[in-house]
């Protein structure tokens, strides 16, 4: 996380002082580093430079608009995976033949929108939804580019719940199955089968997986050509993982060379769909201690910031870095950090060492850009955090704080 870093024992957001951000918009507080989300995406983009490829963000890892507007700037594609998303995109200024549309239950509003906006294909994940596709673009007079999610059952030695490659998992089709997939969309009227695609998982740290995936597609492809479908694009997904904790997961660079060589040469345009290695390490969640507490086992930090804001370490039990805005130099103590919610799942860490912080100090949790805003919600009527971009010295609202007016503003 280059761009958050401590100056004179207070931690700074590119040129801007992260106590001076809390103190004006409040917390919890979502801050992105524009330079982070610059970097990042050039970093995996260029390690292709050798292939045929377009770079396709994955928007449900972070779907603010002034995020979208400044990595469609920089070239970027948008993977999606609903009419919400595919409206973001279009706004935030995509070309509608940058974008894919991946997931599984898409229904027959968003495919028409999807193929009124033109969009480049879409990623198929079952029979039944060829043969919607086929039948909304046969009403509509047009033919619906399309690509399979082929399901390699490659294990990607991840979180069950972020695991989307196995045959229990429930996404994409197993080979036998998107082999009769193929020969059927062939013979339909209104779709063309373009590409074959494949997301094994999320937050992975090793190459092993992708290339076990990426040698079935292969095998797979020359299956293709001798059945006569010839496609254009392999959408290899996303799923690069990133240091929250101790992680050491491939460099972009890392994983470019060790795809080009299988790729190179080959008469495909290659298809990635990088999420959380963009956006992760370019925000962070701060929040404030509102209380401290001790029982005779456990020190409690209990802070503004709660399992509605950031749901990850509550849903997945995942780890996120935690540190203190201003470093005061203090003893550590093994604390839970945990939110105001009515639950007592909803904590951000648990037996932490942490300094002895105080009530009223705030703290800063890391690695909060990706799967953080996303993924919150209003639970116990609480509005949600404002989120800022920094650029250098400049400070853009992306998102103001709600209101309890915006919590009823749609209720009858």
């Amino acid at each position: 996380m280059h761009h958050f870093e401590y100056r004179d024992g207070v931690l700074f957001a590119e040129e801007i002082s992260v106590t001076a951000l809390a103190e004006e918009y409040g917390t919890p507080l979502y801050i992105y580093s524009a330079a982070t989300l610059r970097r990042h995406f050039k970093a995996f983009d260029s390690a292709f430079d050798g292939l045929d490829h377009m770079t396709c963000y994955s928007v449900k890892a972070n779907s603010n608009m002034a995020v979208l507007k400044l990595l469609a700037a920089e070239g970027a594609g948008m993977d999606i995976v609903s009419g919400g998303e595919l409206y973001r995109a279009l706004k935030a200024g995509v070309s509608p033949e940058k974008i894919v549309y991946s997931g599984v239950g898409k229904r027959d509003s968003e495919i028409r929108e999807a193929l009124e906006a033109g969009i480049l294909m879409f990623n198929v994940e079952s029979v039944a939804e060829l043969e919607r596709i086929n039948a909304v673009a046969a009403e509509m007079g047009t033919t619906a580019k399309v690509s399979f999610r082929v399901n390699p059952d490659v294990d990607p030695q991840t979180h069950p719940y972020i695991s989307t490659g196995m045959q229990k998992n429930k996404f994409g089709l197993d080979i036998e199955n998107s082999l009769a997939a193929y020969k059927l969309a062939a013979e339909m009227k209104n779709v063309e089968p373009v590409g074959m695609d494949c997301h094994i998982g999320s937050q992975l740290t090793k190459l092993d997986p992708f290339l076990e995936a990426l040698d079935k597609l292969l095998n797979f492809n020359e299956t293709l050509k001798g059945f006569g479908i010839n496609i254009k694009y392999l959408d290899l997904g996303g799923g690069l993982g990133i240091s929250y904790d101790e992680e050491e997961p491939p460099h972009p660079s890392e994983f470019g060379k060790a795809l080009s060589e299988k790729l190179q040469g080959l008469p495909l345009k290659v298809i990635f769909e990088p999420g959380r290695v963009i956006a992760g390490n370019a925000g962070i969640l701060v929040t404030q201690v509102v209380y401290t507490k001790s029982n005779p086992t456990k020190n409690f930090l209990i802070v503004d910031g709660a399992m509605n804001d950031l749901i990850r370490p509550s849903l997945y039990g995942s780890y996120h870095r935690i540190g203190e805005v201003e470093l005061k130099g203090r003893q550590h103590k093994t604390f839970d950090v945990v939110g105001p919610i009515c639950e007592s799942g909803d904590f951000l860490a648990r037996d932490r060492e942490l300094p002895g912080v105080e009530q009223g100090e705030r703290l800063v949790v890391y690695s909060a850009g990706a799967y953080g805003f996303t993924m919150a919600s209003n639970y116990n009527t609480r509005p949600r955090a404002c989120e800022l971009l920094v650029d250098g010295s400049t400070v853009t609202v992306a998102r103001k704080r709600e209101t309890y007016e915006d919590l009823l503003a749609n209720e009858l």
